[in-house]
């Protein structure tokens, strides 16, 4: 629930590190980076064990191995998300405006190394399964990559937004402050997001109430006048799922 580590951190650094996109390692030799996010695009170059490759984007391709994820490494072309070591089946940055799609018929397995990770991030207002899947997990108190306080309600949620919806959100999204969880519904308006009182999966859950910080949750399932919802930090640190009413909540619709 409290704040990020914005407050600690200069103007020149949060410049910097807005700028920043993280750096992930290959797995498995011969791996095909394409013109396109499937086998039927031509091979623009391989790489290996260890390479090192940075993501711009990322894009739903040829389903392989259960997974449809590709991502667009700095040398403009799309690698299978099995073979990028991530941490996660879901977005780690933003989805590509356009690419070249592949074979998306469903298939389990590609051409030489460019079978995929299972899962997706998730369509459009899709929440995704419910689970403990935080990769800050038993790292708390520390600065995430979206600019919050690792285990924190609204580091969670920021998580959830990039993974599950393949928003590039942040501390200061569109430019404006979300900081702590009881500025959110405010920083959505100035952003020109959606907040009303209607839940729906995918959908971020706000309120000022609970502590002096307000409170995030992501939207899991709506039934009736009720929702089941995902959260961090509502008890200390942990990971927890509730159904409550859904006059608890405004809810913030990024998509």
């Amino acid at each position: 629930m409290k704040f990020s580590a914005i407050v600690t951190l200069s103007v020149s650094t949060l410049l910097a590190s807005s700028q920043l996109v993280s750096g992930y390692a290959i797995k498995g030799n011969g791996v095909n980076c394409r013109t396109g996010p499937g086998t039927s695009n031509s091979v623009a170059r391989t790489y290996n064990t260890g390479d090192d490759v940075t993501l711009s984007c990322q894009a739903s391709g040829e389903v392989i191995k259960g997974g449809s994820l590709w991502g667009k490494t700095q040398h403009g072309c799309y690698v299978a998300d099995y073979y990028i070591k991530t941490g996660t089946s879901g977005y780690v940055v933003g989805k590509c405006e356009s690419a070249g799609g592949g074979n998306t018929d469903g298939g389990t397995t590609g051409g030489g190394n460019d079978s995929g990770n299972t899962g997706g991030g998730g369509e459009s207002g899709s929440a995704g399964p419910m689970a403990d899947d935080y990769p800050y997990k038993g790292r708390c108190d520390i600065v995430d990559k979206w600019r919050y306080y690792s285990c924190q309600c609204v580091s969670f949620v920021a998580w959830r937004i990039n993974s599950r919806l393949g928003i590039n959100f942040h501390n200061r999204y569109k430019g404006n402050a979300w900081g702590n969880a009881n500025q959110w519904d405010d920083a959505a308006r100035a952003s020109g997001v959606t907040v009303n009182n209607t839940p729906k999966p995918g959908a971020v859950g706000q309120t000022d109430r609970g502590s002096k910080f307000g409170h995030v949750v992501w939207v899991a399932k709506v039934s009736g006048d009720m929702v089941t919802i995902e959260e961090y930090n509502y008890k200390r640190h942990t990971y927890g799922t509730r159904t409550v009413p859904k006059s608890s909540f405004n809810y913030i619709h990024l998509k």
